[in-house]
């Protein structure tokens, strides 16, 4: 079974700090969601950083080519019309740094300036902190805040999206946020230009499952689900052409047949929750859904299928994916596009 979410007390905790206006001294901000963590920031640099001295009062500094004493000198320089300073370092690892380098870190953060806000920000660089290097995670521990920035909690993003499309003008009702999040994914990141797209296209009041068809650019697993849905109603067409898009847009062969694997054992799941007598909530937990929308379509798709079809489609999978692996010269575009016609057909 999934496991439950944890609650995030670092996010929890830093939301109640900026409201309360109790910024910390050093942070580390880590997570998928993006636009998150660019908000917070801008947030911070709006209560420390006066307007007009941005240049002596805020400073981004490259974790790739950072040294010690360039944070050092960012860290000592004095504010300028301001109580403190922000100093923000992208994709700094501090767990792989230099032992040289690592020690003057520990020695900074165990006697950081007051004057100073710093913030550690993990972009394209994955956070792992490591007890190897137990004097560096103990001076992080106790002298930093790391904050996870993660996807929302369902309630919260549909609440978030209805906020967005009303300065738009528009409205949409929370089935049809549930689409644009299960077309779009449940990042804000990429939530906000689709946002945008459909906002500008939808010519009603309300926005609709068809204006979010229409214009919104879906994620790989919406359009495998399409795809794979197609495949159940036995409508290669449809299914093909769906392959056709994605390979258009170059996505790998070795990654779709993958997620077609994935999308398959998620409706396999569906047929035996409904032939034990299961509803959507058993497939929620054992998938650890947010929400019972894909549950539902799940469901719905699965009812087109047989187990033993299933299990069929999967070991077809299993073997394309083994002569991928294994064959040189491999026309995988071609073969990807006879497995679909033999799931549709059920051969």
């Amino acid at each position: 079974m999934a496991e439950r979410k944890t609650p995030n007390k670092g996010y929890q905790k830093l939301k109640s700090d900026l409201s309360a206006g109790n910024i910390g001294q050093v942070y580390i901000f880590y997570g998928e969601e993006s636009y998150l963590r660019e908000y917070y920031l801008g947030e911070i640099k709006k209560k420390l950083v006066p307007a007009g001295f941005e240049e002596f009062n805020y400073h981004r500094l490259s974790g790739k080519t950072l040294t010690m004493q360039e944070l050092n000198e960012a860290v000592e320089a004095m504010p300028m019309m301001a109580e403190r300073t922000l100093i923000v370092v992208t994709d700094c690892d501090l767990f792989k740094l230099p032992e040289e380098q690592r020690t003057a870190l520990i020695a900074l953060l165990n006697d950081f300036p007051p004057y100073c806000c710093l913030v550690f920000v993990y972009d394209l660089v994955e956070y792992k902190p490591s007890k190897t290097y137990k004097k560096l995670y103990e001076a992080l521990d106790k002298n930093a805040q790391s904050v996870k920035f993660e996807a929302q909690e369902r309630s919260d993003l549909i609440n978030w999206i209805g906020r967005r499309f009303r300065a738009l003008g528009k409205g949409i009702d929370a089935q049809t946020a549930e689409h644009l999040i299960f077309t779009c994914g449940a990042l804000m990141t990429g939530l906000v230009p689709e946002i945008e797209k459909i906002g500008a296209y939808a010519k009603g009041k309300n926005i609709t499952t068809d204006d979010i068809n229409a214009v919104a650019d879906p994620v790989l697993d919406a359009v495998v689900f399409d795809m794979t849905n197609a495949i159940t109603k036995r409508d290669y067409g449809r299914a093909s052409e769906l392959l056709g898009q994605l390979l258009k847009k170059q996505e790998e062969p070795f990654v779709i047949l993958a997620v077609i694997s994935k999308e398959l054992r998620r409706i396999y799941t569906a047929r035996i929750a409904l032939d034990n007598g299961k509803d959507k909530l058993w497939l929620m937990e054992l998938w650890g859904m947010r929400s019972d929308y894909p549950a539902r379509l799940l469901m719905e798709a699965a009812r087109k299928t047989t187990s033993e079809w299933c299990s069929q489609s999967l070991l077809m999978c299993q073997r394309l994916d083994q002569r991928m692996k294994s064959e040189k010269g491999i026309d995988s575009e071609g073969e990807l596009k006879l497995l679909l016609m033999r799931l549709a057909q059920g051969k």
